[in-house]
């Protein structure tokens, strides 16, 4: 597997750890360090990707190609060190790779490995240098795991940690930190998780904080999800899940809201990591009749980090949130290698309407069709009519009742 950047390296990385954590049913840890190493020529950050999950195997990272030219070519060398282990290990194994080096060729390099001394634990620990600016990178890592929240996977404890410079004494300054939530289970599915994490998103406008003018509490948001699977082999199955949220706000001119714009942002996830917008992606979102659930799709734009839907005669005031995510999932117990999960245009569609008639089940008057509108309009004429012809009638029906001679029950039966 191709990457063309240092971001999307360690995009894989991080989402390789997520699923070892996934795999392993058990509470987890997953940490980013970065350090810097002002003493070095030129200067570098040292990123550190660690988890307490299932223990990696080597093959994880014999598949990863990195482009030989261009500027990550020339801020980085190519080598990754490699720590890991599992709970029956009784020491560390340690590796060094050079991913530079051609795939059929490469040989992982075994290090001397450490002594668990009958400690029982698992992890990976996978550490690079580059010639990168550590706020940039912060900024990066920091941009991503809020989008992982989204996500809200239940077992695991995320943090980003910052060293400020190489010298003793120096402290470790916590970029971000998502500790274990008590309201999670595991006994939810992930697609539970993934509303409540779209709604957490929308409280938060996508940033660290719930915005408690535009949302006092989670009353006004709705929700819907939907989920399709397809086996692929024997051992995995490629399941795509969406959710659909949508708010309605009183006052849209409020400085924190996107006032004056009701355009829906699609995020979309890959392996348990933000990804691209692909075409399948767009040509699923514009193979949706939109109009059975009362909204008209002007178009559908590739913002690169997300899609952008864009539609007509949307008030102001309300506004619709879609994630979709794309997994393979691991029927057996298996090593999750990394692996290129393709995006499928049927069955991202399939998920998207299911989340979208998940939502008008449970929240009826919501998204009417076009059908339904008509309907409705065509019913209030006809009650307007009724109500105005009895209106009209209603004097005449008064003058009756007055003119007419009271007629007493032994005249009816005369």
């Amino acid at each position: 597997m191709e990457f063309a950047s240092l971001q999307d390296l360690c995009l894989l990385l991080i989402s390789s750890a997520i699923r070892r954590c996934i795999c392993s049913e058990r509470l987890c840890r997953l940490s980013v360090l970065l350090q810097r190493s002002p003493a070095s020529d030129p200067p570098l950050v040292r990123i550190s990707i660690s988890d307490t999950g299932l223990g990696s195997c080597i093959e994880e990272f014999q598949n990863l190609k990195c482009p030989v030219e261009g500027i990550l070519a020339e801020t980085w060398n190519g080598i990754v060190y490699v720590r890991t282990t599992n709970i029956c290990d009784k020491e560390i194994s340690c590796y060094q790779l050079n991913l530079k080096e051609n795939v059929t060729t490469r040989k992982p390099i075994l290090l001397p490995s450490n002594i668990k001394h009958g400690v029982k634990f698992s992890g990976t620990e996978v550490c690079l240098s580059v010639s990168e600016s550590i706020d940039v990178l912060l900024e990066e890592f920091n941009c991503f795991f809020q989008k992982i929240l989204v996500l809200k996977v239940p077992n695991i404890a995320m943090e980003v940690m910052a060293d400020g410079q190489d010298v003793p004494g120096s402290r470790n300054d916590a970029v971000f930190l998502e500790k274990f939530s008590p309201s999670s289970s595991f006994a939810a599915s992930t697609l539970d998780h993934l509303k409540f994490g779209l709604e957490s998103y929308v409280l938060r406008h996508g940033s660290s904080l719930a915005c408690d003018s535009c949302f006092p509490n989670r009353d006004n948001l709705r929700s819907g999800g939907g989920m399709v699977c397809e086996d692929k082999h024997k051992t995995t199955k490629l399941v795509v899940e969406a959710a659909v949220v949508t708010t309605e706000i009183s006052n849209p001119t409020n400085n924190c809201f996107r006032a004056g714009c009701s355009n829906t942002k699609v995020l979309c996830f890959k392996d348990f990591a933000p990804c691209s917008i692909s075409e399948a992606l767009l040509k699923a979102l514009t193979g949706i009749d939109w109009k059975r659930y009362g909204l008209a799709l002007e178009c559908a734009i590739d913002q690169r980090s997300h899609a952008l839907l864009k539609w007509e005669h949307m008030p102001l005031s309300f506004h619709i949130h879609i994630v979709v995510h794309c997994y393979d999932k691991h029927v057996f117990e298996a090593m999750p290698l990394l692996q290129k999960t393709r995006f499928d245009k049927k069955l991202i569609r399939k998920a998207v309407k299911l989340a979208l008639d998940d939502f008008k089940n449970k929240h009826a008057g919501v998204l009417l069709s076009a059908d339904t509108l008509k309907v409705m309009v065509r019913s209030q004429h006809v009650l307007v009519g009724i109500k105005s012809s009895f209106l009209n009638l209603l004097p005449f029906f008064i003058f009756r009742s007055v003119s007419l001679p009271l007629i007493l029950p032994n005249q009816l039966l005369a």
